[in-house]
């Protein structure tokens, strides 16, 4: 194990067992390297690795801010690996058209018609009907949406899943956007839909909204051409 990764062998188990939580402090730099047995510089090191993975924020100075704190923070961490594997055409089109599939398929199933979320999700189709900034403020908010209807359904693991692929393949949508023969008839069209979904699930009908969900997102890829090109 390199000296480093002992700060995280360390922290996984404090949290396990119990005795650190989100929130918490960690010790300051000299007392974890006495306390571990290893440099403050490996301490250092491993402090950014985990502010990196999202698990801690470090703060500066003194005061209230001050301190490296507990964050739990996962969507950073999945956030950073997808977009290098999306802008390394690592991931294929195919498996991101299939994840989102089986995230949103689900998450729209199983919301819940009460959850804050969807006031939310409410609120940004509202601002696409208002707003006219073009493809990139309206795939903005789409992808908001999106992530909204994930979080109803209440699994924290899903929505910051859906919330990293989301964010990473942004550019990405961005470019089959401008593949679409007619960008105002697409809009229109996808408005329908969002109120369809969320319609749906406001009224209790998970099912038929995850089918709304999956015609809408193979509707979208295969206006783009993908599906042709499969």
């Amino acid at each position: 194990m390199r000296t480093h990764q002992v700060v995280s062998a360390w922290l996984e188990q404090e949290l396990a067992a119990g005795r650190l939580h989100i929130g918490s402090r960690l010790p300051g730099e000299r007392t974890m390297a006495e306390r571990l047995g290893i440099s403050r510089a490996s301490v250092r090191e491993g402090t950014r690795v985990l502010e990196a993975l999202g698990v801690v924020r470090a703060g500066v100075g003194s005061g209230p801010q001050a301190g490296t704190v507990i964050t739990g923070n996962p969507s950073l961490a999945l956030d950073s690996a997808l977009r290098l594997h999306v802008a390394s055409a690592h991931l294929r089109v195919k498996d991101i058209v299939e994840t989102r599939l089986l995230l949103e398929t689900w998450a729209a199933a199983h919301a819940s018609p009460g959850s804050p979320s969807l006031e939310r999700a409410a609120r940004l189709l509202d601002e696409m009907d208002r707003c006219d900034d073009g493809p990139a403020g309206f795939l903005q908010r789409d992808a908001l949406f999106h992530v909204a209807l994930a979080e109803a359904a209440g699994n924290v693991l899903v929505g910051a899943m859906m919330g990293s692929l989301r964010g990473s393949i942004e550019d990405y949508t961005q470019r089959l956007t401008a593949r679409l023969p007619e960008w105002g008839a697409t809009s229109q069209r996808l408005r329908r839909e969002h109120r369809a979904i969320l319609d749906a699930v406001l009224e209790g009908r998970g099912e038929h909204a995850a089918e709304l969900v999956q015609d809408h997102i193979e509707g979208f890829y295969r206006e783009s051409g993908i599906h042709s090109e499969g």
